[in-house]
């Protein structure tokens, strides 16, 4: 099957360029690449992307408003067919070359691949991701995220942000513009998230993500996400988070310690 994804994703030389920059990025490794994917697969899958119905699952409370979805055998057939070639050895190939780590691991479930989507009022409070699959038990190494939102414009908002290790200062962003996509290695210090959004009814924030694990390395250990507050969003909210990922993490912890992979499947 002919490739969708962009020919110099298999360069040689533009991968070796690119992973000097993806290394020497600020703050943690990452790096944002335009045009990811052929233009003509981006527009298909901007015109047929899931509707707000199709999602797994929507996310309402004091740190996210998003939707999520993983269906997708209910999706148009080019969303399986990026994901079946982003799960090749080939591209797995590519991906550790450009971000220097291998054997790379890509789930066929909800925690490998699926799509997110933001309407107006939706946000994602700066995080770091969970770090351990927790019924796969594989640790998560890598977040692709791909944008395909054709009429953003930049008052939208929406930015993909970078922050630095104490969430103190922001280190970057990238407007989630179409066939944009940003890669970024996940550890303790990878925050990233976005603000709320402002846009007309009929838009939403569009993107399809693919997470990447390796083999558990000795001395890595399962945390679930982690939300923290931004320092202009006062101390009131930077309690409530606290407080609430504090004891979110506990639980959750301890359910991984008990492997009590039926609870992570139903309630994830």
């Amino acid at each position: 099957m002919e490739s969708v994804i962009d020919e110099r994703l298999y360069n040689e030389e533009w991968l070796k360029k690119t992973h000097d920059e993806f290394r020497a990025a600020e703050g943690f490794p990452h790096i944002v690449i335009d045009n990811f994917l052929k233009p003509e697969i981006a527009d298909q899958l901007f015109e047929n992307f899931p509707t707000k119905e199709q999602m797994r699952k929507s996310y309402k409370n004091l740190n996210e408003m998003k939707s999520e979805g993983s269906g997708f055998e209910d999706y148009h057939p080019l969303f399986m067919q990026l994901k079946d070639e982003l799960r090749t050895e080939e591209f797995k190939s590519a991906f550790s070359k450009l971000t220097g780590i291998d054997d790379l691991i890509l789930p066929d479930d909800h925690r490998g691949s699926g799509v997110h989507q933001g309407f107006d009022g939706s946000y994602l409070d700066v995080h770091v991701d969970f770090s351990i699959h927790p019924t796969l038990k594989k640790h998560r190494r890598l977040n692709l995220l791909i944008f395909l939102n054709k009429n953003w414009k930049e008052e939208y908002g929406g930015h993909c942000e970078f922050w630095d290790k104490d969430v103190k200062n922001k280190i970057g962003e990238a407007l989630p513009s179409h066939n944009r996509a940003v890669i970024f290695e996940c550890s303790k210090i990878s925050f990233h998230g976005y603000s709320t959004i402002h846009i007309p009814e009929n838009e939403s924030r569009k993107s399809f993500y693919s997470y990447f694990y390796t083999d558990i390395a000795e001395g890595v250990e399962y945390h679930d996400t982690i939300f923290k507050a931004r320092p202009s969003e006062g101390k009131a909210k930077k309690l409530k988070t606290d407080v609430k990922e504090g004891s979110k993490n506990f639980v959750k912890k301890a359910l991984y310690k008990l492997n009590m992979k039926r609870l992570f499947n139903k309630y994830e």
